[in-house]
């Protein structure tokens, strides 16, 4: 894994170990939601570097905006102020989802140079919106793509 940008790196790291902690606790340990959890960190790092990505087409950065602007919103479907790191789980499918959708819109070389992540962006995001639709319910996920768009 890349090291986070320093510009990013503090927030990054904050957001991975608020959610390593709870993953690594007993709630967590066995909590429905600790696979998307998981790689929220990394899609994120992934959103924002993009944003500043000059290579990145502007119709896309409006939409990865839009995502980003849902997550970091403390007014959502599920309110990280109530529940805590559970309340990511919807913010990660939004991002998961804007990224699946800008896949093949963009210089696979440009996407990799800001991915973080240990496994395959492809297989994170897929496992991503599989856990989210499964976890929050395909009708759901269909509320939030609408709020996106």
């Amino acid at each position: 894994m890349r090291s986070a940008d320093p510009k990013h790196g503090d927030f990054y790291r904050r957001f991975r170990r608020r959610l390593n902690r709870f993953n690594d606790s007993p709630r967590g340990m066995t909590h429905r939601f600790r696979e998307i959890l998981l790689v929220g960190p990394d899609l994120l790092y992934l959103a924002i570097c993009l944003l500043g990505d000059p290579d990145v087409p502007l119709r896309i950065k409006l939409r990865l905006g839009a995502a980003v602007a849902y997550f970091i919103s403390p007014i959502d479907l599920l309110p990280e102020a109530l529940l805590g790191p559970i309340g990511y789980a919807d913010d990660i499918a939004i991002l998961a989802w804007v990224l699946n959708g800008m896949l093949n819109q963009i210089n696979p070389d440009v996407i990799l140079r800001h991915w973080a992540g240990e496994s395959s962006l492809l297989v994170t995001i897929q496992k991503a919106i599989a856990s989210a639709d499964k976890l929050l319910g395909s009708g759901l996920i269909r509320r939030l793509k609408k709020t996106i768009q």
